[in-house]
């Protein structure tokens, strides 16, 4: 059974999607209308665009999107049996999956990005990655700083979880987590706390534009970020996507779980192969590669 899985925030590069628009009429015409629903030239910005410009927020989650989501629409093999998607990239998983149109997904996903960067600005926090240490050690630790918010946000893979919170809350975090045994925890080059408490009011936000959207059921399966489990029901899948925006991605789970359900091999569908090596990691023995 194929799984077919996309990539979030982190895996653009400067140049992501010019020879898909050079090879295919069918990815003109998206990456064209993804122009039009958005008002600026998103593909200039991919194409041409500096490097700081791409890693903007506003910037990086439609253009993400829209290459992932031109990808599988345009590939011919493209017959997922299930998908998934990291973070922003559950967007573009229900969109290649008929849950929304094109134009709804990317609309959604410029929402989610302004939303985020705005939360982002209302008050200083930060993420990290911890390297080497038992998830449970990590839960365990959060969970016992209480002056400050830090929280798990993303389970990647065996090893390596990713948490968020104030600045203080993950300076704090540190110390305590290389005392309980961390090899590492490295600070992340973004712009806020995603994933977290901090997400608040962009959920607020998000969910006011993912209930104007129509959700159809998808052609196949979606594990979703929040429960790690495979959904078929509108109502749920707009749920899930909604309460994702300040609940950790559960991907270790999620990539479990479809190895559990018969997934015999993950293709990426996206820029970079961040989520080829997280695969590699979590279930070694099924064979993953990209599109």
């Amino acid at each position: 059974m194929k799984a077919y899985v996309f990539p979030g925030q982190g895996s653009q590069f400067r140049g992501m999607g010019q020879d898909l628009y050079q090879a295919s009429e069918a990815a003109r015409q998206l990456f064209d209308q993804a122009n039009e629903v958005l008002g600026y030239n998103l593909t200039s910005i991919m194409f041409e665009g500096s490097d700081d410009e791409l890693k903007q927020t506003i910037y990086t989650q439609p253009a993400v999107f829209v290459h992932g989501v031109v990808l599988a629409l345009t590939t011919e093999s493209f017959a997922p049996a299930m998908v998934a998607g990291h973070s922003l990239g559950e967007l573009a998983a229900l969109t290649a999956a008929g849950v929304l149109s094109f134009a709804d997904g990317l609309s959604l996903a410029s929402v989610r990005a302004t939303a985020m960067q705005r939360a982002c600005d209302l008050a200083p926090s930060t993420m990290a990655a911890v390297l080497g240490l038992a998830d449970e050690a990590i839960e365990s630790v959060c969970a016992e700083i209480t002056e400050e918010i830090v929280v798990p946000a993303n389970y990647n893979c065996p090893g390596q979880v990713v948490i968020s919170g104030s600045v203080a809350g993950i300076q704090l975090a540190e110390e305590r987590l290389k005392a309980a045994g961390a090899k590492r925890v490295v600070p992340l080059a973004v712009s806020g706390a995603f994933h977290s408490p901090f997400m608040e009011p962009a959920r607020t936000e998000f969910a006011e534009a993912v209930e104007r959207m129509t959700f159809h059921a998808p052609r196949c399966p979606v594990y979703q970020n929040v429960n790690a489990q495979a959904v078929t029901d509108p109502v749920q899948l707009k749920a899930n996507l909604i309460a994702q925006l300040t609940s950790p991605v559960r991907w270790t789970q999620s990539v479990e779980r479809m190895v559990a359900d018969g997934a015999t091999e993950f293709f990426e569908c996206g820029p970079g192969k961040v989520l080829q090596g997280l695969v590699k990691k979590i279930s070694p023995a099924t064979p993953v590669a990209g599109i």
